[in-house]
């Protein structure tokens, strides 16, 4: 206990008997402190007594599939600043392989008590993964928010890029360049956003059921997309769109492997403009997602849930933006 005390008020700023008497329900502390008291224990992973435990923390779960690929962590950035701008804190939860699933993490941040929850990337955006923990979610009245496109059914606010937006601006730059077979290497048969970038490229360029073969899946993995993008290229395809930066490196080092030129024999812009992209072999070409706006967004949208503003329910597509560099040239002569 003399332990737990001690910890608690380093982390709050305030004194052991300050602790005391917010754990044992005194009187003679101001609000301030008490959420701060609270909320120091609750990032420090102790139980709060019994009598306190019905009160929601200031502690929001940001809950991330991943930490390799850069576009994460950039999201955790802004959204994490964001949080303590508005007095919360931020609580990052990240997968890894073998690890703590989605499913445990949101166990976790309920046991913490926490005031709401902010996915990006999570099973919520693949229409045959389990979805009960989100249901646990909407059964406790919890705030949620959802970065990027998820199964409808869920009914959370989401907050997304504008995938018909994103094909069409890289369609159109392949076209412009003299590109006429342009495949797509795009996540898992269920993933919400690949399938929404499909739909796009059928209607932006009138494929019909001939066409389909320019399309290749993969996991998120640059290994699973050379394995895809290789198929492609053994096909004819001479311009591929990745549904993923980290999928767009996987696609030139499938190029390279087949003894291809990128950009001189096959172009290929990726998904994201994650960090570094420009620093790649070459510059790669890719659909920069306003990260910045949608990570502000998405904290906006989740602290009108928990002050009981209102809830919108519709889902807020934000425009990105083509970045033209290295990994794109004109067609190859036949």
């Amino acid at each position: 206990m003399t332990k737990r005390l001690t910890e608690v008020a380093k982390k709050a700023g305030v004194s052991e008997a300050t602790v005391s008497r917010v754990l044992n329900g005194r009187d003679g502390v101001s609000e301030a402190t008490r959420t701060a008291v609270l909320t120091a224990l609750d990032v420090l992973g102790y139980e709060r007594p019994t009598k306190l435990r019905g009160e929601r923390a200031r502690l929001v779960g940001l809950v991330l599939p991943e930490l390799q690929n850069p576009i994460f962590p950039a999201l955790a950035e802004v959204v994490t600043g964001s949080l303590a701008q508005r007095g919360y804190t931020p609580a990052l939860c990240a997968r890894t392989i073998g690890g703590v699933s989605e499913m445990d993490y949101v166990e976790m941040l309920l046991d913490h008590q926490v005031s709401g929850v902010i996915f990006a990337g999570g099973s919520y955006a693949l229409a045959d993964a389990r979805h009960d923990h989100y249901r646990r979610l909407t059964d406790r009245g919890l705030p949620v928010v959802l970065v990027n496109a998820g199964v409808d059914e869920l009914g959370f606010p989401r907050v997304s890029t504008d995938d018909a937006v994103a094909v069409e601006q890289a369609y159109g730059h392949l076209r412009s360049l003299g590109h006429e077979r342009i495949g797509m290497v795009l996540g898992p048969e269920g993933h919400v956003p690949s399938r929404r970038k499909l739909d796009a490229m059928v209607q932006a360029a009138s494929w019909g059921d001939v066409e389909r073969e320019c399309v290749e899946r993969s996991s998120f993995s640059m290994e699973g997309a050379r394995v895809a993008a290789t198929k492609l290229v053994e096909r004819g395809v001479t311009g591929i769109i990745c549904a993923s930066d980290v999928l767009a490196l996987g696609t030139i080092r499938a190029a390279r492997r087949l003894g291809r030129s990128v950009p001189t024999d096959i172009s290929v812009v990726g998904f994201d403009d994650s960090a570094f992209m420009t620093c790649t072999d070459p510059p790669l070409t890719t659909v920069r997602q306003p990260i910045e706006t949608m990570g502000q967004a998405a904290v906006d949208l989740l602290v009108t849930q928990i002050e009981g503003v209102g809830v919108l329910q519709d889902e807020l597509l934000f425009e990105p933006e083509l970045v033209v560099r290295g990994s794109t040239a004109p067609a190859p002569r036949r």
